[in-house]
């Protein structure tokens, strides 16, 4: 080992091998769509594979997307091929063609573009809060006496959805 080393340059070659799987001699393309193409396009879009021809210059490359949006894709697809023949440093894709989906279905066709958002954190129980300034009260500095409430409501609050989950 070489000690500690980027979690991008660990899993570089994995992900070169399944873009290759699919055609994509430059990883950046599915790694980095949205930089790409830009929000807009890459909320509804998504690159499934890149097909060579036989003996002619250029590829075709398929997008995934919704019935919906594939009417405004397909008026957008000149800018999307120069955007990605960017990323190429070259004319690599001659040819974009549009794969429609459903929004619900299987994996390859689930037209889920954009992550989920986050959920909002619950608001921690008010004896929590008040056993967790308890806890912190003798300290004279105010962020370290932040610093230990937010410790100990954290660690009341496990320790509470431990106890109910032995429970349930």
């Amino acid at each position: 080992m070489r000690g500690f080393e980027p979690a991008g340059k660990l899993l570089r070659q994995r992900v070169r091998a399944a873009g290759e799987s699919r055609g994509f001699a430059v990883s950046r393309l599915l790694t980095h769509w949205s930089e790409v193409v830009g929000e807009e396009i890459a909320a509804q879009t998504r690159p499934v594979k890149i097909g060579y021809s036989k003996g002619g210059f250029g590829a075709t490359l398929t997008l995934l997307t919704t019935g919906a949006a594939a009417p405004m894709m397909q008026m957008q697809l000149p800018q999307i091929r120069e955007k990605v023949n960017a990323c190429y440093g070259y004319n690599a894709i001659s040819r974009i063609s549009l794969t429609q989906t459903a929004p619900i279905g299987f994996a390859e066709g689930q037209a889920q573009f954009t992550p989920a958002p986050k959920a909002a954190p619950k608001a921690p129980d008010p004896q929590v809060i008040a056993a967790a300034a308890r806890t912190a009260e003798g300290c004279k500095d105010a962020g370290l006496k932040s610093a230990l409430e937010t410790l100990a409501q954290n660690v009341l609050t496990r320790s509470a959805e431990r106890a109910a989950q032995k429970k349930g």
